[in-house]
This record gives C-alpha cells, sequence and structure tokens, in this order.
C-alpha cells in the first residue's frame, strides 16, 4: 500500500546539490512536493542538509529549495525532504509536478 503523503512523478531533472561550499551536478530521478530522489557523483550521508537546484528544461530560473535533509542514501542515490518550502519554491514544484502529470497524461492516450 502507497503510503506516500504528496503526488511522486518521474521526472527526469539536472540538478545541482550543494552541501557545504561544495556544489555538485546530479539527476532528479522523482520529485514530490515532500522531496526528491537524486543521483549524484556526491556521496551524502542521512542527516546532513543540503540545498537543491532543480534545472528545469525551458525554465530560465531554476527551483531552488534552500533547506532539503538526507534520509537515506544507496550507493550515489539518496533522497531528501524538503524542509520549509517557500511559497514561490511550492508553487514552482506542484507547476513542475502537473507539467509532467500532463506529460504522461499525454503519452497514454
Amino acid at each position: 500500500m502507497e503510503r506516500r503523503q504528496h503526488r511522486r512523478v518521474q521526472a527526469h531533472v539536472k540538478s545541482l546539490v550543494r552541501v557545504n561550499s561544495h556544489e555538485v551536478e546530479g539527476e532528479t530521478c522523482d520529485v514530490s512536493l515532500g522531496g526528491a530522489q537524486i543521483t549524484s557523483s556526491f556521496a551524502v550521508e542521512p542527516g546532513r542538509q543540503i540545498a537543491v537546484k532543480l534545472i528545469v528544461p525551458g525554465d530560465d530560473t531554476p527551483i531552488l529549495i534552500e533547506q532539503a535533509r538526507v534520509q537515506w542514501n544507496v550507493d550515489r542515490t539518496f533522497g531528501v525532504r524538503f524542509i520549509d518550502l517557500q511559497p514561490r519554491e511550492l508553487d514552482e514544484l506542484e507547476q513542475l509536478i502537473d507539467d509532467y502529470i500532463a506529460l504522461d497524461e499525454e503519452r497514454k492516450s
């Protein structure tokens, strides 16, 4: 049984992960209003607080989530929980999720 609180979509979006002063490129594999799964060359430990930038294709301004906490990691893939999203970040994430749901529905029809 699915126990997730938020809609989650498969969204392969380039991301930048900032830990302390280090910023590395990654790929977000799925995303929801509550968090995301990211693959990166940088290993981060659970409990670590990071910042995440989602580089949305066709959008000039990335979605910047200043506060995310690493929940788990396996090899170079990790899950983050978004903390204290600002209204703008929340709106941008909702739009991204809606866009991916619409694309998925188009492919199915």
